[in-house]
């Protein structure tokens, strides 16, 4: 069956986004020091790395969520600052339990104080359909499984239209073919965004990044920029990406 049609997302100049001398320490132990990361504009970066390596902080720190140590800089291409023009998509679906499905898709309409018009409430429920929840709009999230949520919290983030966006595992609990799925359904819904999304899966990263960088070792480094070749989404039994897929294992075990 074709996936359902929506209103596409709208017209927005791509933005390309600089941090530079990024340094972080957590209890006492130094996590990275004079890191630089590009994004460029209308492109999805993917970051892989162990745990612990400080993934998600760098995140963070692009969303505004952690405080950056000096001298980390963060800068845009058009210089203007970052604040309210990024959707972030954390590890946690942070879903809110007294809403509907359809009304946390919708939330950042209501934390703006606006009331959704009949145009926003249909995107709403054709991103419903589009993750695999039509005829769930009415449903609380106590009624859906862990996998259900994250794909509501992967709507809310669609639904937002901004043009920098973080994502943090934002498949990881699927199963995989829902996560296949999804990571189409992501890449064609996000085209012309610049996109920074963690991902420990490197097929998943092959799949819909246009750069990947590897962070590794204590303190971390970030190494060169592997741009695998194709469209996104790149099907999975490509034998280049799978060629590429060995290179980002080998890059991992450093």
């Amino acid at each position: 069956m074709p996936a359902p049609m929506m209103a596409p997302m709208m017209a927005i100049t791509p933005l390309s986004v600089t941090v530079s001398r990024a340094r972080l320490t957590y209890g006492g132990t130094l996590l990275f020091s004079d890191l630089t990361l590009e994004l460029q504009a209308g492109r999805t970066t993917c970051l892989l790395g162990p745990s612990g390596v400080g993934k998600t902080t760098l995140l963070r720190i692009l969303a505004g969520l952690a405080e950056p140590e000096p001298p980390t800089c963060v800068s845009t291409g058009d210089g203007q600052p970052l604040a309210g023009r990024i959707a972030y998509m954390a590890q946690q679906d942070l879903l809110l339990p007294w809403l509907t499905v359809q009304d946390n898709v919708l939330l950042g309409d209501r934390l703006r104080h606006l009331r959704p018009d009949a145009a926003r409430v249909e995107r709403a429920r054709a991103l419903l359909d589009r993750v695999g929840l039509a005829g769930r709009e009415r449903d609380r999230p106590a009624a859906l499984s862990g996998g259900q949520r994250q794909r509501v919290a992967l709507a809310r983030t669609l639904m937002e239209d901004k043009p920098l966006v973080l994502m943090d595992e934002p498949f990881s609990a699927l199963d995989a073919i829902t996560r296949l799925r999804l990571q189409e359904t992501a890449a064609e819904t996000l085209a012309g965004r610049t996109v920074l999304m963690v991902t420990h899966d490197p097929l998943e990263a092959l799949r819909i990044g246009d750069r990947l960088h590897v962070m590794t070792g204590r303190p971390a480094v970030m190494g060169p920029a592997l741009e695998p070749s194709g469209p996104v989404p790149r099907p999975v039994d490509d034998p280049g990406l799978l060629a590429l897929q060995a290179e980002l294992l080998r890059r991992l075990a450093e």
